[in-house]
């Protein structure tokens, strides 16, 4: 059935400073677990801890730059207008150095949960 979705819900972040998760589409929102579509907005200086997630994560950067270490020791910088595709299964950290911060649209198949991050455990 077709719907109207009036407004996201707030979500707590990971990481070592606050950042706001407004989930759109997802578990939490809308009851929906194929996919979930997320606005991310992060403060400089933000790290959150590695992940190994169970679900593709396609990111946009809107404003700002995200830093993306993957498990084989690379580092990207997406900078606004950009995007990056975080395969399931492979490990990754996201991050925004940057003095302005970053926000950024972040898609899951399927749909993010706690469950399914699986976030490294020392962090």
């Amino acid at each position: 059935m077709s719907r109207h979705i009036p407004r996201p819900t707030r979500i707590q972040a990971a990481g070592n400073k606050p950042k706001v998760i407004e989930e759109f589409i997802g578990r939490i929102n809308t009851g929906t677990a194929g996919l979930s579509i997320a606005r991310m907005i992060s403060p400089p200086g933000w790290v959150e801890p590695g992940q190994t997630p169970e679900f593709e994560e396609y990111t946009v950067a809107l404003k700002g730059a995200l830093r993306v270490e993957t498990g084989d020791g690379r580092l990207f910088e997406v900078a606004a207008g950009e995007a990056f595709v975080a395969a399931a299964g492979e490990w990754v950290q996201y991050s925004t150095p940057g003095e302005e911060g970053a926000e950024h649209l972040a898609v899951c198949l399927p749909a993010f949960s706690p469950d399914n991050v699986h976030r490294d455990v020392n962090a």
